[in-house]
């Protein structure tokens, strides 16, 4: 056992275990949109549609913070980007809880998306900055590991709190944001790489922009294929609790159930890495999503709470191979000097998810459950197929990739040393 856990553990860059905490301290707190639908609904009385077009608003404001917050990582820096974001983000969940009508608390939902989700494209960068191409896929485990350890405590805590007063619900999101600003203002580094000038050379020349990374088709086609098990897994906190409120099942046990997925994650997330050593990532990639198609497929003839908390024991297994084969993958496809941009649009897939998930999942839960839950399925199924089909591309750009790390890094030595002279 202590063998196995140097090797989940060790060795991995003092910066990243600080990441790690934030990561943790964070999700500890994520409360407001994870019970949002429900307390849109019950709390603040709207219907369903109108609760979907308010998760809907995040999800739209979402997509515009992780494409700016992409750009300006590259641009201005992982810092200050993941900065703005985080104490906007903390301010913005204070509004929210205290907003009354219908379209102030759309309007901040809107704005808080767009600070909340803009971290994330920094976040990441930084994570690809500080941590080796070896090591990628055990630390973005162990960073999942962290946001589930927090997800599941913070699913309990948050269910029995919502029961005496869901304005705790955004100071306790608020003050977990805000700490985690505070441990990256005081113990992060700026990791951005930088680009090497020759003295009395021309200034470089760019390495490229946001349309770099538009017209990369293995890239978007990647992105495209995605999407499916995100507009899946995304039902779990928009559609989900709704169908079974409307089971009879309370606020309390939703939060109980889905606590099972954290659960399950922080028991065996660490196992994950040594599963899926060596192994190629398109298949990895397409047993996930036929596995979480499986599993919000089953949710057709869930009737109480065990048989809820068996999808849920389903679709993590397959959350759980999918999150860091997702990560090292969009990591490998990255060139070193355009890396928040590329996360940035791997982030707007999730915004877009966000966006659509709810509005299209209450759409169909309208007109029956069991077509959402068996869409799901097929949906999933689609994508699994078209990873083993692009899977080549992919590991040829990859190959590609590493090969342009290994030419920047011999530069950056050669820059160094011709400085030193």
């Amino acid at each position: 056992m202590s063998g196995w856990f140097r090797q989940a553990v060790g060795g991995l860059p003092r910066q990243f275990w600080f990441l790690w905490t934030g990561t943790l301290i964070n999700r500890l707190g994520a409360f407001v949109v994870l019970f949002l639908s429900i307390y849109l609904t019950s709390d603040r009385h709207f219907t369903q549609t109108q609760a979907g077009v308010v998760l809907g608003l995040y999800g739209v404001g979402g997509a515009i913070g992780t494409m700016t917050g992409g750009v300006l990582a590259d641009r201005w820096g992982r810092r200050p980007t993941m900065l703005t974001a985080q104490f906007g983000a903390a301010a913005l969940m204070l509004a929210l809880g205290f907003a009354h009508s219908y379209w102030h608390i759309a309007a901040v939902t809107f704005l808080l998306g767009a600070f909340a989700e803009g971290v994330r494209p920094a976040f990441s960068a930084m994570m690809v900055d500080v941590v080796p191409e070896r090591d990628r896929v055990r630390a973005y485990s162990l960073n999942y590991w962290a946001i589930n350890l927090g997800f599941a405590l913070a699913a309990v805590a948050a269910g029995f709190a919502a029961q005496f007063d869901y304005l705790l619900l955004f100071v306790v999101d608020a003050g977990t944001t805000l700490v985690t600003a505070v441990i990256t203002a005081i113990f992060l580094a700026e990791t951005r790489p930088r680009r090497r000038r020759t003295p009395g050379a021309a200034a470089p020349a760019p390495a490229g922009g946001m349309g770099t990374a538009l017209r990369d088709r293995v890239f978007l086609v990647y992105l495209l294929l995605s999407l499916a098990p995100v507009l899946v897994i995304l039902q779990h906190s928009s559609t989900l609790p709704l169908t079974m409120l409307a089971d009879g099942l309370s606020a309390a046990t939703y939060g109980t159930v889905i606590a099972v997925n954290g659960v399950l994650i922080v028991l065996g997330q660490l196992f994950v890495p040594k599963l899926i050593e060596g192994r190629d990532s398109a298949r990895v990639l397409a047993l996930a999503g036929l596995i979480i198609g499986a599993g919000f497929g089953l949710v057709a003839i869930a009737d109480g709470p065990w048989l809820y908390a068996f999808t849920v024991v389903i679709w993590t297994l397959g959350e759980m191979l999918q999150s860091p084969s997702n990560a090292a993958t969009v990591a490998a496809l990255s060139p070193p000097e355009l890396r928040g941009r590329y996360q940035g649009l791997n982030s707007l897939t999730w915004s877009i998810g966000t966006a659509l998930a709810p509005v299209l999942g209450g759409l169909v839960l309208q007109r029956g459950g069991d077509a959402l839950w068996v869409g799901c399925f097929a949906l999933c199924a689609i994508a699994s197929a078209g990873q083993l089909i692009a899977g080549p591309a992919r590991n040829r750009r990859a190959a590609l990739r590493r090969a342009e790390e290994i030419a920047l890094t011999e530069k950056a030595v050669t820059g160094d040393a011709r400085s030193t002279r």
